[in-house]
């Protein structure tokens, strides 16, 4: 059976139909269609030109972090480096400055272990960033546990910090 047999009966129904009903088909099919189209086409582009303008703030944002990011890894590259007793030194006045006796620093090889007891997140994370920068030190391992005291949030734990070697 073709294609053409099957129709058939659907022609002979369609030139049996009075003008009217035809109109009123061709009507619902036309919109049926245009809604389609809507959906499909229309809608979703006007969508997106109606978030370009955030999306091009948001990405511009990220553009200018990555830029930071990247003008601070350089600055960290032509750094001249440090041996193993100054990377000590600095990361021993690092500490001492910006944890205070929130942290205790101890020697094991190549590798700083410094314990903290409640230390604050701003302090930690200054910490961080100072010992990157003047021990050019970088934590290798961290178990630190989120405690709180009376009015707020405090880290507890120990950071193991690499060292340039000896």
């Amino acid at each position: 059976m073709s294609l053409a047999d099957t129709l058939q009966p659907l022609r002979a129904r369609w030139r049996q139909l009075p003008e009217r009903e035809k109109n009123l088909v061709w009507l619902s099919l036309t919109l049926v269609l245009a809604a389609l189209f809507w959906q499909f086409s229309l809608k979703p582009a006007i969508t997106t030109l109606r978030t370009a303008d955030a999306q091009a703030r948001i990405l511009d944002a990220q553009l200018q972090q990555m830029r930071a990011a990247q003008a601070q890894a350089q600055s960290l590259q032509k750094q001249p480096a440090l041996d193993f007793d100054e990377a000590v030194r600095a990361l021993t006045a690092t500490t001492q400055q910006t944890l205070g006796t929130s942290a205790q620093l101890s020697m094991a090889g190549e590798r700083a272990s410094v314990t903290l007891k409640d230390a604050s997140p701003d302090a930690l994370a200054d910490w961080l960033a100072q010992a990157r920068l003047n021990a050019r030190s970088v934590p290798i391992e961290a178990r630190l546990t989120r405690g709180s005291a009376a009015d707020s949030v405090t880290w507890s734990g120990v950071v193991m910090m690499g060292l340039p070697p000896r």
